[in-house]
């Protein structure tokens, strides 16, 4: 990996912004660990994700560089007007960069995690046709 990937991984997140990653690393619910179990040691179709990734000012629960897609957990706060508005912000934000954002809840993952692993793979299948697509951005 170079310098320049690097960079652009990150988007130019500032060192505040990985501290605070470390912290929620080290913090993660407990459906943020049952996703983790499915996806570290690149076992989603052999892609690498990162738990608690720096993107600019925000941190991705989970993101793969290579398909530019971010997995968000959400728990109860992000049942309130004013967290769902932030969410629709970020998300447009990250949009802008070309990366998708798939969300899953709390209650989703603990209910049926097989279902979430599914989901996942098909996003990520997609996603990867997406990309190799050569009439992307036409």
């Amino acid at each position: 990996m170079s310098i320049n990937d690097e960079i652009s991984m990150f988007y130019n997140a500032k060192p505040i912004i990985f501290e605070r990653a470390k912290v929620m690393r080290e913090n993660m619910t407990q459906a943020e660990k049952a996703v983790w179990e499915l996806l570290k040691s690149n076992n989603m179709l052999g892609l690498r994700f990162k738990p608690q990734h720096p993107i600019d000012i925000f941190i991705a629960d989970f993101y793969c560089h290579p398909l530019k897609l971010v997995i968000e957990i959400d728990g109860g706060i992000h049942k309130s007007v004013d967290q769902r508005e932030y969410d629709i912000g970020r998300e447009a934000e990250l949009e802008r960069w070309g990366i998708k954002v798939i969300r899953f809840t709390n209650e989703e993952v603990e209910n049926n995690i097989t279902l979430i692993q599914n989901k996942i793979e098909q996003i990520c299948s997609e996603r990867r046709s997406e990309l190799k697509s050569p009439l992307q951005g036409i």
